[in-house]
């Protein structure tokens, strides 16, 4: 198992920026980091679970639309998954979630999808006053 650790959430004002992080940690990821996707997904009341970006093993990246030009997915090194997310909107308030799996998906976008993944952390609050 990988054990999943996100931080960096809190509160700010629209448009404004947040940076989250996400450590990753375990035998399992020690030894076959390589092989890991990973992905960021927000939950908010009442709405369902979204993925919002995601990168590939391959070191390839999907965002989803909504996020696409303002949020940035990136490994800052081996164990830490990063989102940089830029003119947060207020309906972007939710709950933010690391997740990880030990395989390339055949499509790029399944990543967005978190039926994909087996491993995840317990989240970090972000939310977006206007």
């Amino acid at each position: 198992q990988v054990q999943l650790v996100e931080s960096g959430g809190g509160s700010v004002q629209a448009v404004g920026s947040l940076r989250l992080s996400c450590v990753a940690s375990g035998y399992a990821y020690s030894v076959n980091y390589r092989r890991y996707s990973m992905g960021w997904f927000r939950h908010a009341p009442g709405k369902e679970r979204e993925g919002v970006a995601a990168l590939g093993s391959d070191g390839r990246t999907i965002y989803a639309d909504p996020v696409l030009g303002r949020f940035t997915i990136s490994k800052d090194n081996v164990n830490t998954l990063s989102l940089q997310m830029n003119s947060l909107k207020p309906e972007e308030t939710a709950m933010y979630y690391c997740a990880a799996v030990s395989r390339t998906p055949t499509t790029l976008e399944r990543l967005l999808n978190g039926d994909e993944y087996n491993s995840w952390g317990q989240g970090t609050q972000v939310t977006v006053s206007s």
